[in-house]
């Protein structure tokens, strides 16, 4: 794979836990041009002076560095909704974040109209298992209302000791509130999962992107070739619903399984060092198998990555719902004291040019969620279970009523979108004389 540059570990991550999906990169702070620049002296004043009268004549005593911590957390917080001052615990928790075992709810969120909004339940974590969706607003934690709090403090009193409950009161698609209580827990994302769907048809979910998913997808098209008889698929499906971001790095290798050739992603900020191209190897691990990825709004960042480069490049179709456009760059930028700076210095862009911010990815399909109800399936008698009937006029054998055995749940059985993907690999390879 051809890159100008090659991240750390951190670096390029996407995807802070309880926060709000963001790629990030972990670099040395740029050389300061800002100070060629002459200070804003009358401004600087005007803040000390604040700074003092509120040391003066607030009711209790505010010690420095609060009010200098605050003013930083404030001076970030007015610039877009992904910069952050990073305290010691958050900073810690986004670096355990990409390596895939945390604490917490296993849920990312941002920020919407002053609530704190659902991005993505991460799969197999309290969150996805109490039914929370994308798009619920979070209106209240423990009985306070989210209203007024900052993401950055709205996901604080998310966190605690694994095995502790806590209660959230949701809005859903501006219905009535109602509570739910979740018991906190260690959360060991296992970002990849595979399996057959039918003789020919694969099936392939990336909950998000850790730093060792590339590989795990290479292992995963290896085995589901074996469990095809170590035969070629006749066609995937690649599930990148609800799935939030996570390590830049990984998305680029995924893309890279299914590309033979050229660029996958780019990036382009301020910064000398913020401009980034990603270009694929002639390798192809999915051995160029037909292609169906599902989106939905809980696609975010690295997913849109991954979907906007397959789609750019026609290797794939893309079938769902609109992605959640988070198409900026965050540089994570470590300080003294074990804190960190977290601030957007770049755009990424598809392959074609396109930027996904505030606009997100089309698929080529839409196919909204929708539950699937099957009717039971009561043969009943035919003609061939009647004593006496006549043969078939042609010789053939006859066909009666048989008992069905019981068939294992396949995951398309109630996924209106999956079947939906299956079925249009199906009639790809029909067309294709596959």
């Amino acid at each position: 794979m051809s890159h100008r540059f090659r991240p750390t570990c951190l670096a390029l991550a996407l995807g802070l836990l309880l926060g709000a999906p963001a790629l990030q990169a972990a670099e040395p702070a740029p050389a300061a041009a800002s100070s060629k620049a002459p200070l804003p002296l009358d401004d600087l004043r005007t803040f000390a002076e604040v700074m003092d009268r509120i040391k003066a004549a607030y009711v209790e005593p505010v010690s420095d560095k609060t009010l200098l911590e605050n003013a930083i957390k404030g001076m970030l917080s007015n610039l877009d909704p992904h910069s952050a001052y990073l305290e010691p615990e958050a900073f810690l928790e986004l670096q355990e974040s990409t390596s895939g075992e945390f604490g917490g709810l296993g849920i990312e969120v941002g920020m919407e109209d002053g609530f704190v909004k659902v991005v993505s339940p991460i799969d197999d974590t309290p969150a996805s298992q109490a039914g929370i969706q994308p798009g619920d607003l979070i209106v209240k934690i423990d009985g306070q209302p989210t209203k007024g709090l900052s993401m950055m403090e709205a996901v604080d009193k998310m966190r605690g000791k694994a095995g502790s409950k806590i209660e959230l009161t949701l809005v859903r698609d501006g219905g009535r509130p109602f509570d739910l209580t979740l018991t906190r827990a260690v959360i060991k994302v296992r970002s990849v999962k595979s399996q057959m769907l039918e003789d020919g048809y694969g099936y392939l979910r990336i909950s998000q992107f850790q730093v060792n998913t590339g590989e795990e997808v290479g292992k995963a098209l290896t085995r589901l070739r074996k469990d095809n008889g170590d035969k070629k698929l006749r066609g995937l499906v690649m599930d990148l619903r609800n799935n939030p971001g996570g390590v830049l790095q990984a998305a680029v290798e995924v893309t890279d399984h299914f590309l033979k050739k050229g660029l996958i992603v780019y990036t382009e900020g301020r910064l000398a060092n913020s401009e980034l191209r990603f270009n694929a190897d002639p390798a192809d691990a999915s051995e160029g198998v037909p292609l169906v990825v599902l989106i939905n709004g809980g696609s975010a960042s690295a997913s849109e990555i991954v979907a906007g480069a397959l789609q750019d490049h026609k290797r794939a179709v893309l079938m769902g719902t609109d992605s959640f456009g988070k198409g900026s760059v965050q540089t994570v930028l470590p300080l003294n004291n074990d804190r960190a700076l977290k601030l957007t210095t770049a755009l990424y862009f598809t392959p074609n040019g396109r930027s996904i911010q505030a606009q997100g990815i089309v698929p080529d399909i839409e196919v909204a969620r929708a539950k699937l109800t099957r009717e039971q399936d009561n043969e009943g008698i035919k003609e061939a279970d009647l004593q006496g009937h006549l043969g078939n006029g042609n010789g053939g054998a006859d066909r009666p009523s048989k008992a069905k055995a019981a068939q294992p749940q396949r995951p398309q059985d109630d996924d209106y979108q999956l079947s939906q993907a299956l079925n249009l690999l199906k009639g790809l390879s029909v067309t294709r004389g596959g």
